[in-house]
């Protein structure tokens, strides 16, 4: 009775050799693509301000756990490159933006339509400079410290790029859509009646984005995922990524050895909730990261190693730019302390012969990984965006907010009118003279219409 066991076993060994081989082998065959990964800490080394939440009245006093920015270069079998660089900050805002980018192009030769800088929006990172100027109140200290660390964050940024290109390999690259469950409408679901409510209220965009690289020896190199719901569990001062960070850390402790990339989508009207505790930071980070976990063991996407981008910045009009004595009025009725210091800072531009603005440059990017449809839109962008997007594109895409400029909130139509914070009053938050004209919606979606045929995404025939 031995013999035929340890036949049968040593058959079962030499088929799962076999199988492995086979299995790796294959894999360095579908490596045509070439990616490399690199990361960086970028957690403040002293105590500063804090982003997100006026409420905050003085510096960090710790960390809960480090912020990171972390790269992922890619090549197609073409020789065409694209940077993901992803953050654990609020947003960038657009000089420091524009200046990371102006260096990649000119130590690396990318253009715009190829990097790709995408914030979490952690509540629990630090300001950076000219961001959010209206609701902190800074003395000169601060604002020093601000400034030398949003100089030191570039140049981490730019070195971080050139390492991850550095870095590259033979690599087989997937895709596909996850899901969890813990965003809410936040506009439709109040917080305190949140616990006696059988039934949600409002759009939400549920899907979990992965891409997963593998090297030529069968490595899992980086996993990048993102999810579409503000990381604004904990108001501590406490330097940490929120859940986004927490889920990072939990990917890369089921996978050990791979780097963890989170992207913020079109979460902006969209909270955790309930919130306000670690513990709960951590238990949606779980979440997060059992979603990721579960698609990377199914079979996901192949993605060839084709890749095309696009971007452009269009002249996004604003609606009615109030006067000096609108302003005024504002200024001496408001209760809210950064309406005031708002509407007061508008006069002075006034005053100084300074013509507020009367337009932004929005900026738009599309790319086609390998057909993967990746659009990437500025400032802190609300659900439907996201919703309409993959009614045009297929419900495959990935849509990411947050990226290359945080300007202020990007409203649907239907909020700009309803109004309300992401409607109106956060404008002033951002030191944007007005809201939108009411024609925004549109224009974003006709240009992303523009950039997707650019880059070669197909849009859905109806």
């Amino acid at each position: 009775m031995k013999r035929p066991i340890l036949f049968s076993t040593l058959c079962c060994v030499v088929f799962l050799s076999t199988s492995v081989y086979a299995q790796k082998t294959a894999l360095a065959e579908a490596a045509d693509w070439k990616a490399g990964v690199a990361r960086v800490v970028i957690t403040p080394k002293q105590p500063m301000a804090m982003a997100g939440f006026a409420s905050r009245n003085h510096p960090s006093e710790g960390t809960l756990h480090d912020l990171w920015a972390k790269a992922l270069a890619l090549e197609d079998a073409n020789g065409k490159k694209a940077l993901l660089i992803t953050t654990d900050l609020l947003g960038f805002p657009k000089d420091v933006s524009n200046h990371i980018r102006d260096r990649i192009k000119s130590k690396f030769g990318l253009d715009r339509d190829q990097v790709l800088l995408n914030s979490s929006h952690t509540h629990s990172g630090p300001v950076l400079q000219d961001a959010l100027t209206d609701i902190y109140l800074l003395d000169a200290v601060q604002l020093e410290k601000i400034k030398q660390y949003s100089l030191a964050l570039e140049d981490q940024i730019v070195k971080l790029a050139g390492e991850a290109l550095g870095k590259m390999e033979p690599a087989a690259l997937y895709a596909q859509n996850g899901v969890t469950r813990f965003e809410v409408n936040r506009r439709n679901n109040p917080v305190a009646t949140l616990t006696k409510v059988a039934e949600l209220k409002g759009p939400s965009d549920w899907a979990v984005p992965v891409i997963k690289v593998v090297n030529k020896k069968g490595e899992l190199k980086a996993i990048a995922f993102g999810y579409a719901c503000h990381n604004t569990v904990l108001e501590r001062y406490e330097w940490s990524g929120d859940y986004a960070g927490f889920a990072q850390i939990e990917v890369e402790k089921y996978h050990p050895g791979t780097t963890a990339m989170f992207f913020q989508g079109a979460g902006a009207d969209q909270n955790p909730l309930p919130r306000g505790t670690v513990p709960l930071a951590k238990q949606y980070g779980r979440e997060l990261a059992a979603a990721v976990d579960r698609v990377i063991e199914e079979d996901m996407r192949k993605l060839p190693a084709t890749l095309s981008t696009a971007y452009s910045e269009i002249n996004l009009p604003l609606g009615a730019v109030p006067n000096k004595e609108e302003l005024t009025q504002i200024a001496k009725t408001t209760p809210v302390a950064y309406q005031k210091r708002w509407a007061e800072r508008m006069i002075g531009k006034i005053d100084k012969g300074e013509q507020l603005i009367r337009s932004y440059p929005y900026p738009v990017q599309v790319w086609s990984i390998g057909g993967q449809a990746l659009v990437a839109l500025g400032g802190e962008l609300t659900v439907e965006y996201s919703i309409i997007t993959k009614q045009m594109f297929g419900q495959d895409a990935f849509v990411l907010g947050y990226s290359n400029d945080v300007m202020t909130y990007i409203p649907s139509c239907s909020i700009l009118q309803e109004g309300g914070y992401e409607g109106d009053a956060a404008r002033m938050v951002y030191g944007m003279p007005a809201k939108w004209d009411v024609t925004v919606e549109t224009r974003i979606l006709n240009e992303v219409i523009l950039q997707a045929e650019k880059a070669g995404v197909p849009k859905i025939v109806r």
